[in-house]
């Protein structure tokens, strides 16, 4: 039996996941600072491919994109991450609805945009994945949410197709999910946070996006 030769490890790199709830979930809680949703299947399937690699979780509930400008060189460019992926939006159009705070299309794209910038200045070789939100509509009162969300998804399709980003794509997923027979609740309970169903779909998702 011929013997297994030990190659070279690959350049450790950090992955790097910024943005509102759905990427916090739970992780400040969590001491491995992983949290419970997407980051975390994620961060086991690059400890068993890549084990090399460093996952990070900087996501903070309730946040909106004015909240990642304000926090994004100390959350995220300090780390020098090797790949970064953002995930924002669906507060900036949920707290419309829940506390009268009216994001703009336009504010939105700013603050986007200005994110992007950084990255492209600090960090310009390292990949950029940008993540669609979603809604799923579970009710009346949620389904509302898509009159405000749906232009600013417009936002990100566009600056991820400007600055050749790519876009894991949960609109996508929803539909690919529903025709499979998932429902909304089944989704996301609330409409809004995914269910342990909703967060395979995400990092599954992600994975193809980035590549396995």
């Amino acid at each position: 039996m011929t013997a297994m030769t030990h190659s070279e490890s690959p350049a450790a790199r950090t992955l790097l996941f910024i943005g509102d709830s759905i990427t916090d979930c739970g992780r400040r809680e969590d001491p491995d600072e992983l949290g419970h949703g997407y980051v975390r299947l994620l961060a086991e399937h690059f400890a068993a491919h890549e084990p090399t690699a460093t996952v990070i979780n900087r996501g903070i509930s309730g946040n909106k994109v004015a909240d990642l400008e304000a926090r994004f060189d100390v959350d995220c460019l300090e780390h020098a991450p090797g790949l970064v992926t953002i995930y924002v939006g669906v507060n900036d159009s949920w707290h419309r609805f829940t506390r009268g705070e009216h994001v703009t299309d336009d504010s939105f794209e700013r603050g986007y945009r200005n994110l992007l910038e950084q990255l492209s200045t600090t960090v310009p070789d390292s990949p950029v994945l940008l993540i669609v939100p979603f809604v799923a509509d579970i009710d009346e009162q949620v389904a509302r949410i898509h009159t405000d969300l749906d232009g600013k998804v417009a936002v990100i399709r566009r600056l991820a197709a400007e600055r050749g980003h790519r876009l894991v794509d949960l609109e996508q997923v929803l539909a690919t999910a529903y025709a499979a027979g998932h429902t909304p609740a089944t989704v996301a309970e609330d409409g809004v946070h995914p269910t342990p169903a909703g967060h395979r779909l995400i990092a599954d998702a992600w994975l193809d996006t980035a590549g396995r």
